[in-house]
């Protein structure tokens, strides 16, 4: 199981082929994004000129793409304790902690999960770019659980597909904010870059469709114990519909309460279940991880509050 080759590929449509960008993801097996990516990067030409991701491709137009030989990674292997729940030729599943950021950005090349990975495990996929081998979706640093990987560009095409379609799903669970009346319910409101502060995000009109599912477990004085599932994936997309229902996640500094304090570093959020097909066999993967020591410690600390 590999990618494309590197190098110059003359394709030609043969029936009506819809986007360019979508026919080049299915001619070549990757993902629509990548492909996207060597649109704009100029690797990409329609019938000899260069054309945006959204052209149409019609019967008997020509398609020439030239595939870069892969980057260096420039993004070091290091021995990071990393909890790897499974893992087979295909795909691992792990639980990254509370803290550790997924993936290396501009002077933060150390320390992060790519970097753990790129020690215990080999041939992870290239698709999400050299910065991102193997990652097929990502938990923010102080969101603790369950993260899939991709140790090949099949799989990674496989896996992106069943959470873009949700037949994979992620289950999370948080302490929000005071009281949540309902016992269950959805939040649907559309997400966006907070329009003066660039760094957030936001429910904005006009913004991605977004929907988060939750279930309550548990209630005390001050919080409530839920379980959420996501229907869609957005930036963010937990913190932000809690905190706009006023029930913001406990200890998150970002969109949380800002004056209480809790016995918790960083925000009380983990990714505690995960299912999908395995991209090889079809056979249907559960995996579970339970809630971190500090997660269960606020849980004991609020429950004795409330006698």
């Amino acid at each position: 199981m590999t990618g494309p080759v590197p190098g110059l590929h003359r394709l030609r449509c043969e029936k009506p082929c819809g986007r360019l960008d979508v026919y080049v993801a299915g001619a070549l097996g990757v993902t629509r994004s990548r492909a996207q990516g060597l649109i704009r990067n100029g690797r990409v030409r329609l019938n000899g000129a260069q054309a945006k991701p959204s052209a149409g491709v019609a019967p008997g137009d020509a398609v020439e793409v030239s595939v870069p030989e892969p980057e260096q990674l420039g993004v070091s292997p290091e021995p990071l304790a990393l909890d790897i729940v499974y893992q087979d030729a295909d795909v691992a599943v792990v639980n990254k902690p509370k803290g550790m950021v997924v993936h290396p950005a501009a002077g933060n090349r150390t320390g992060t999960l790519v970097n753990a990975l790129l020690y215990h495990i080999e041939d992870l996929s290239g698709i999400n770019s050299v910065l991102r081998p193997g990652i097929v979706h990502r938990l923010d640093k102080d969101t603790s659980g369950l993260l899939l990987v991709a140790k090949n560009d099949e799989a990674h095409l496989s896996l992106a597909k069943q959470i873009k379609d949700r037949t994979a799903s992620r289950v999370y669970y948080a302490l929000a904010l005071g009281n949540i009346k309902e016992d269950e319910g959805a939040i649907d409101a559309p997400i966006a870059r907070h329009p003066t502060e660039r760094k957030r995000m936001a429910v904005v009109t006009g913004g991605r469709p977004a929907v988060t599912r939750y279930r309550v477990l548990e209630r005390f004085s001050e919080a409530t114990l839920i379980e959420l599932s996501l229907v869609t994936g957005r930036t963010h997309q937990i913190r932000v519909h809690l905190a706009h229902i006023g029930h913001g996640v406990l200890g998150d500094p970002v969109y949380g309460p800002r004056r209480a304090r809790y016995p918790i570093r960083g925000q009380a959020l983990h990714a505690g279940k995960i299912a999908f097909d395995h991209p090889r066999t079809g056979a249907r993967m559960e995996f579970n991880a339970p809630l971190p020591e500090d997660f269960v410690k606020l849980i004991d600390w609020l429950r004795a509050r409330r006698v």
